[in-house]
């Protein structure tokens, strides 16, 4: 899948989820394709270029995190 289309995607999710509120990566996956769980890594990856790039915020109960760092679910939210 297109990076830019994911990231998009991201973004149109967190957008729309509004102020204030987080999003799952599996949402954004879910958006994307029926067959979502193939997607995730891309997911996170584009994930971890929109928060470096400082466009997304990226936590893990309530503490920022690297998206591509191993430890749990993590939360996508408007910066």
């Amino acid at each position: 899948m297109d990076e830019r289309a994911v990231e998009a995607a991201i973004l149109s999710a967190v957008a729309a989820r509004g102020a204030g509120k987080s999003v799952c990566p599996s949402e954004v996956a879910r958006a994307l394709a029926a067959d979502w769980r193939p997607l995730m890594p891309e997911v996170r990856a584009a994930a971890a270029r929109l928060a470096a790039r400082g466009a997304l915020r990226v936590t893990r109960k309530g503490v920022d995190v690297d998206p591509l760092a191993p430890g749990g679910t993590i939360r996508l939210s408007a910066v």
